[in-house]
């Protein structure tokens, strides 16, 4: 099987799974991508952030057929993420990211456990939004330092704070679009494209990402999602440690 082929059928896996969870598939197809692709500046990250953004429109498109998208505070919340991730990436040039990481997993470790136990005072989505934005200018700092989409972290926040999960879903994932998009434009002058890869993945991903936002919408029970991010949240941040020690 050639490589073109693996990695188109990997990277539609991916997108499914994470427009299950509302998500971009960056989280995911960094390390996958990495297999295959040399350049890490100049070859995956441009490709995921491109991915991410894609994936995770396309997983809004998804949730909003069976109405789970409040596009006005999915909007209020991407503004939000659009302007505090950069102040972390800004930080990470003063800052000893070790320093940054204890804090990250201190953060993770009570999402994860979080999410296990039930939710109370969910309903009340008028106060609870208002928290919502209160965490999200953190959260995206946060990732704008460790150099990680929002919404992995965005998301678990906005069930801990009483939305029903396919709701959270459906604003985490177009509340991290904008990011993604935008987070783009400092690697175009150095983005090294190939065209018939990029525009296979760009469909695949596409195309999952909103199968797997109607999977969930359809098929997936909410307290089911929030164990399945609480499991996920833990994998992927030991898989961050391993990296970067």
């Amino acid at each position: 099987m050639s490589t073109f082929i693996i990695m188109s059928l990997g990277l539609a896996v991916l997108a499914v799974i994470s427009g299950m969870l509302g998500l971009g598939v960056a989280f995911s197809a960094v390390p996958f991508l990495s297999l295959f692709l040399p350049d890490l500046v100049n070859q995956v990250q441009p490709l995921t952030l491109l991915l991410n953004g894609l994936t995770a429109l396309f997983a809004t498109f998804g949730f909003a057929r069976s109405g789970f998208v409040d596009w006005r505070k999915a909007i209020i919340l991407a503004v939000v993420t659009t302007l505090s991730a950069p102040v972390g990436a800004y930080l990470a040039h003063f800052i000893p990211q070790k320093y940054i990481l204890f804090v990250y997993l201190v953060v993770v470790i009570y999402l994860a456990y979080s999410l296990f136990k039930p939710v109370k005072g969910e309903g009340r989505e008028k106060e609870n939004f208002t928290l919502a934005l209160f965490f999200a200018v953190p959260i995206s700092i946060l990732a704008g330092f460790l150099g990680i989409g929002p919404g992995f972290l965005l998301m678990p926040t906005l069930i801990l704070v009483g939305f029903e999960p396919k709701k959270a879903a459906g604003i985490n994932a177009f509340a991290v679009t904008p990011p993604s998009f935008s987070a783009l434009v400092p690697h175009l002058a150095t983005a090294v494209w190939d065209l018939k890869l990029t525009v296979t993945l760009l469909v695949l991903g596409a195309a999952g990402a909103f199968v797997g936002a109607r999977i969930t919408s359809l098929y997936v029970p909410g307290q089911r999602l929030k164990q399945i991010f609480g499991i996920l949240i833990v994998v992927m941040t030991a898989y961050k440690i391993y990296t970067m020690f």
